[in-house]
């Protein structure tokens, strides 16, 4: 049968009234939060736009012009006008293993920052663990590693975490250091056949059970200790499951091109992409590398390797005090009985004063006026926390060598340094690139409880960024800054549905001041809070709201989308 026009028409009308009738009684029929009036960074690096957000259950359901969402019922409303809305920060490099397991896993000082996701791996995890990684170890290194046994310790450690509930989210790359001591534990020189075997066997389940790939730290023991080849070896049993080498290089100073060469060679020989943490250019004597280590990866780049990089916006960096001693001195976890040896604590020092090493001496970088050292506990040390290397040495009426071994022994090697290498010029060239991506390279704290001192950047990486290298400096735009903080790093390891302001993606949503946001952790006072953000959403749950922390826990394990 024909219709006439005129009864088309109405029938045609009447579908979309209904369709516009769901689509209102969807809005109207309520969201668990609205936040209206806000301008929107999508973190795709599009321009700004103002809009309105709608959360319903742990999803981003709808994204609206301004206004658009007036009439609807929300259970919470937020008015963000003349704030910024934007996709939660992930943390592509963070040390919160132990808050998570056994500290305090609201992470105060990454949620006040605006982070909603902290992958961790740099160098060594909990996971898997076997007898070669036990030997020697203590009652508290046990703890955190004993219960991850097994074929699936990986799969096991991050359901600890989950069970035990954290406020933001949490996934991880495999530590390379972890490999090395899963397959030889402490000991130097070059993995048999038969213990590659097993590193490449535990690697391919870690990546089954959901890692993002292989993490190395090449300056620490006992990651110092593998060879190109053997990282090859490891790093290529990740490679069909589409893992990525993370590194913290074998050098960020003298020998740095030649690192970046190390790296991008682990790369194309294992055929896996390649990421470089905390890119810079270490000691003055090496600032000028920067814009050779740029051109470096620009040139990998044109000629079709997938290579990127991230960084931390501070000029210090901040790792243990007994990284200024020589990796060898290590060897089979013996570092403070060699310390206590007369003849091995004259080769150390002898090896650890010379101006030029083949190792990374981060106190000869810096220079001893260049280095703070910090986490005191015994109580008639406390006095020197934050305190420079040299004036310690003076103190002590000794060279500065001698003080970090005293320390170190006084201390039992659990002493941390803040080391002062790098140049502001060169932080601002490298936030620039288009291939450049944030971290923090810190773990989270409470300020309230927080003894001590760390490095600010566990309380300010992102404000800092936002309000002093964005707002006041100009140096990137607010788009491109936020791009570089979450869809950039989701994509790099295949995060599918975060990293966006998207509607289907999870509701991991921080909304800031962009006139107030700024870092106020120092290196002198570093338990402070950043000032600006007001608001913080994980999987749709307010873990920050009006600038204070919810106690809520609602963060998930995040593995590698295959």
């Amino acid at each position: 049968m024909r219709i006439r026009p005129s009864i088309a028409l109405f029938l045609t009308l009447v579908s979309a009234c209904a369709s516009a009738g769901t689509r209102r009684g969807a809005d109207d029929g309520g969201y668990d939060v609205l936040i209206t009036g806000g301008r929107i960074v999508d973190g795709t690096g599009n321009p700004w736009f103002y809009g309105d957000v709608g959360i319903r259950g742990d999803r981003i359901v709808r994204i609206a012009p301004r206004g658009a969402l007036a009439n609807a019922i929300a259970q919470r409303r937020i008015d963000a006008s003349g704030l910024v809305v934007a996709p939660g920060f992930i943390d592509i490099q963070s040390h919160s293993r132990s808050a998570f397991l056994t500290g305090d896993s609201r992470v105060v000082s990454k949620v006040t920052q605006g982070v909603t996701t902290e992958i961790l791996g740099e160098g060594t995890t909990n996971a898997p663990v076997n007898d070669l990684i036990l030997t020697g170890a203590d009652s508290g290194w046990r703890a955190l590693h004993e219960p991850f046994r097994g074929a699936r310790g990986f799969g096991a450690w991050l359901r600890a975490i989950e069970a035990r509930g954290a406020s933001t989210n949490f996934g991880s790359f495999v530590g390379a250091s972890t490999m090395r001591m899963y397959g030889k534990g402490m000991a130097d020189g070059a993995a048999t056949r038969a213990e590659l075997d097993t590193m490449r066997a535990a690697m391919t389940r870690a990546m089954e059970d959901g890692a993002f790939g292989l993490a190395s730290a090449l300056i620490y023991p006992p990651g110092v200790f593998a060879s190109t080849d053997e990282l090859v070896e490891v790093a290529g049993a990740m490679a069909p499951y589409g893992g990525l080498y993370i590194t913290h290089m074998r050098s960020e100073a003298d020998q740095l091109l030649e690192a970046i060469d190390e790296a991008l060679s682990i790369g194309r020989r294992a055929g896996v992409p390649v990421e470089i943490y905390h890119l810079k250019a270490a000691g003055q004597r090496n600032w000028h590398k920067a814009a050779l280590a740029i051109a470096k990866i620009d040139s990998a780049r044109r000629a079709g390797q997938d290579v990127t990089a991230d960084m931390y916006a501070y000029v210090a960096g901040g790792t243990d005090l007994s990284s200024c001693l020589p990796p060898w001195a290590s060897t089979d976890g013996r570092l403070l009985d060699n310390l206590r040896d007369s003849a091995m604590r004259a080769r150390i020092h002898a090896d650890a004063s010379r101006e030029f090493t083949e190792w990374e001496s981060l106190c000869r970088l810096a220079t001893p006026e260049g280095v703070m050292v910090v986490s005191f506990k015994k109580e008639e040390n406390k006095a020197l926390e934050g305190v420079r290397l040299s004036d310690i040495a003076a103190r002590r009426g000794t060279d500065w060598v001698n003080a970090v071994i005293e320390l170190t022994l006084e201390e039992e090697d659990g002493l941390g340094g803040i080391f002062f290498i790098a140049s502001e010029e060169n932080l601002t060239l490298q936030m620039r690139q288009p291939w450049m991506k944030f971290g923090t390279d810190a773990g989270g704290q409470d300020p309230e409880r927080a003894r001590g001192m760390t490095h600010p950047r566990a309380y300010g990486n992102y404000p800092r960024i936002l309000g002093r290298y964005v707002r006041d400096q100009g140096v990137m735009s607010l788009e491109d800054a936020i791009r570089k903080m979450t869809s950039a790093v989701a994509t790099r390891l295949s995060i599918a549905d975060r990293g966006l302001l998207r509607e289907g993606m999870f509701a991991d949503v921080v909304v800031f001041d962009p006139a107030t946001i700024i870092d106020r952790a120092t290196y002198e006072q570093p338990h402070q809070v950043a000032e600006g953000v007001r608001h913080v959403f994980v999987n749709g749950v307010a873990v920050v709201s009006e600038g204070r922390h919810t106690d809520a826990r609602p963060g998930r394990a995040v593995r590698k989308d295959r």
